[in-house]
């Protein structure tokens, strides 16, 4: 049925080189000078002032967002054909700016750091622990303070998604409308000493919400334990939508999921991919129940036991007893490439660096 343009929040035309350098152009040349670092600030001299977490009552304008959703829904009319709505809220998202009385609802004195915070990150890439020095400014207290911003910020975004299921309920539609809240990233937390989401190749930044309720779903308030992707999403929608396009998807449908039906087969494995953060770094990664491999095309590899090491803070890869663990892996990460057609594949002296190369997957366990 096509898409109707609603709220735009992205800029529209193209962003000149210029347009990145007159922030720094306009900026007040004290800003090179050493200062006296304020509560959740880091100093960064030369760069735009950045303070981790404060007060601010519509933080990315997300507010204003559902607001013109819920309009588009309300307005848009008596109809018995089918709809789909995406509202778009950028929260929570770093800097962690939340109205004061979601703040009020959490109490410091109850907020702990995560298990692996002080991991010092020892034999993991170099990167990584250029990343954590930067968060290293901050005292323990500040980090147990944007612990408690970023849950704010959750609060505010699960009152936002209310007033969604309240205007659904309003107009009648509630029951009849499947309903997915989820997010595009996670955050580290803390984790490891990091914050927002990056290179490095952690679960928190991949591990998300994904609530799916609402007409269809059988059997409510289940959990289902098992790999799922955000590449899962077309495919479920257009079986949900009755629509066979006859191309392959790099993921699975999850409506036998939804109602709760048996699944024969389903992965058991999970693929992250990334050409760089901004300005660095290619990196794949492959985790299945008991293992994850992360290659790091910028760095040295990672290797861990996620059953004797869920924190992910003893990197395994030099260990020779571990060397059929990684081609195996390897051989999973390079098949999962050559389906998807990925062009990581690039063997110049220089860049080829992970321990077993794309030949790999075209063995059938990647054990000689």
């Amino acid at each position: 049925y096509g898409w109707n343009e609603g709220l735009v929040t992205a800029r529209d035309g193209k962003s000149e080189p210029e347009d990145g350098w007159r922030q720094y152009s306009e900026m007040p040349p004290g800003d090179l000078e050493p200062h006296e670092r304020g509560d959740g600030e880091i100093l960064r001299p030369g760069w735009n002032r950045y303070t981790h977490y404060g007060i601010q009552d519509n933080p990315f304008n997300d507010e204003g967002v559902v607001t013109d959703a819920l309009a588009e829904l309300v307005n848009g009319g008596e109809s018995d054909r089918p709809w789909c709505r995406f509202v778009g809220t950028l929260g929570p998202h770093d800097p962690y700016r939340v109205p004061q009385r979601f703040l009020d609802m959490y109490d410091l004195d109850a907020i702990e750091l995560p298990e692996n915070y002080h991991d010092d990150l020892d034999g993991r890439p170099n990167l990584y622990k250029r990343t954590r020095d930067a968060f290293g400014q901050l005292s323990e207290l500040e980090h147990r303070k944007a612990i408690m911003h970023y849950l704010a910020f959750c609060t505010y975004e699960d009152y936002l998604f209310g007033r969604v299921l309240q205007a659904l309920e309003d107009k009648g539609e509630l029951d009849n409308t499947l309903v997915v809240y989820t997010s595009d990233h996670g955050d580290y937390t803390a984790d490891h000493g990091l914050w927002c989401k990056g290179l490095p190749c952690f679960r928190g930044a991949y591990h998300i919400p994904l609530v799916v309720a609402g007409a269809g779903v059988a059997a409510p308030g289940r959990t289902v334990d098992e790999f799922i992707s955000l590449a899962d999403f077309a495919p479920t929608f257009l079986e949900l939508a009755g629509i066979d396009t006859g191309r392959k998807f790099a993921g699975q449908s999850i409506v036998p999921f939804l109602r709760d039906e048996p699944v024969s087969a389903w992965r058991d494995a999970h693929f992250t991919q990334s050409n760089g953060n901004e300005q660095y770094g290619i990196q794949r990664s492959v985790v299945t129940r008991d293992w994850k491999y992360v290659y790091n095309g910028f760095d040295y590899d990672e290797l861990y036991d996620l059953k004797n090491d869920p924190q992910e803070m003893r990197n395994l890869i030099d260990q020779p007893e571990h060397r059929d663990t990684v081609k195996e892996l390897c051989t999973r990460m390079w098949t999962f490439a050559r389906e998807q057609n990925d062009h990581c594949t690039n063997g110049y002296i220089m860049v080829g660096f992970a321990p077993y190369g794309p030949q790999v997957a075209f063995t059938r366990t990647g054990k000689s």
